[in-house]
């Protein structure tokens, strides 16, 4: 018990324990300590199974020659001049031209031409509508491995583009089944209201879309936009079929390849290529990744 002393001549009071020193208080703190261990625990054990490989990664891109892969887990001298050996790499910053070009035209041309076809697909009513859901569904189920013959003889043969990015970044413009398939569902969630107050004062269907779509759709177009670039950033199958022939149409994904066969033995060059490579996909993510949870956590909401 706790004593208080009041005024002089006043009678001396006590005042009862305080709330958060009884056993039952103590009890409930050490319960709710105890569940945050266990709960924070698991999150920051999964965070270091995730984030280990890259602090490897990267601390190996900085090591000496003779100290990379070896029982060291630091390095001795930070190497940072490795970065400065891999730009000067011939053809490195080729590759990474080649990259934007790809990565960046076909996301755009992607989102532009998917927008128009989700909007329809997710607003009007036509008949056969179902049926050209099927068809968009029915294209995502398809590898792309199945097609690439009929299609590299059409580009190589009869268009004559073998040894440009061209052939993938020309079908980028008539549509993506993922992206329209994403951007449908997205829209799905946009009240109707909104397009018939448009319409009431109005709009028109492209107008429409302009005004009112697109500025609510933004969280879904921000998913489309980084899936089909993060796509195109990592692509290495397009590019081998279609580039492989011209070095200086090569990727960054491709070209990574040839660069780990020339430098097989420098494992802290590689790791440093490897690095490079990955920083501007992880980048974009990190700036982005509000509004690419937030698109891909309201595409199920509605059906």
């Amino acid at each position: 018990m706790t004593t208080l002393l009041g005024r002089p001549g006043s009678p001396t009071t006590t005042a009862p324990d305080a709330p958060d020193r009884t056993p039952a208080a103590r009890a409930a703190r050490r319960k709710a300590l105890l569940h945050w261990i266990a709960v924070h625990s698991l999150g920051v054990a999964a965070a270091l199974f995730f984030v280990l490989p890259f602090v490897f990664l990267f601390l190996t891109s900085v090591m000496s020659d003779h100290q990379a892969l070896t029982r060291d887990l630091t390095p001795n001298s930070w190497e940072w001049g490795n970065y400065a050996k891999v730009f000067d790499t011939p053809g490195f910053l080729t590759w990474w031209k080649n990259t934007l070009l790809y990565a960046g035209l076909g996301t755009v041309l992607s989102v532009l031409s998917s927008i128009p076809v989700a909007y329809a697909l997710a607003k009007f009513r036509f008949r056969g509508r179902q049926l050209s859901l099927m068809l968009v569904i029915s294209m995502m189920m398809l590898p792309p491995q199945v097609i690439i013959i009929p299609m590299y003889l059409f580009w190589a043969k009869q268009l004559d583009l073998s040894g440009s990015l061209w052939p993938l970044i020309i079908p980028m413009a008539f549509g993506d089944a993922f992206s329209i398939f994403l951007l449908r569902q997205f829209l799905l969630t946009i009240p109707n209201e909104y397009l018939d107050a448009a319409k009431v004062d109005g709009c028109g269907e492209f107008r429409t879309l302009i005004r009112v779509v697109l500025p609510m759709a933004k969280p879904g177009i921000a998913a489309v936009a980084l899936f089909q670039f993060f796509y195109a950033w990592n692509d290495y199958f397009g590019p081998q079929i279609y580039a492989s022939e011209n070095p200086a149409a090569w990727t960054l994904s491709y070209g990574l390849e040839s660069f780990k066969g020339a430098h097989h033995t420098d494992w802290n060059l590689t790791m440093a290529a490897t690095v490079l490579v990955m920083a501007p996909v992880i980048l974009v993510f990190f700036f982005a990744q509000k509004a690419f949870v937030e698109g891909v956590t309201l595409t199920g909401v509605k059906g």
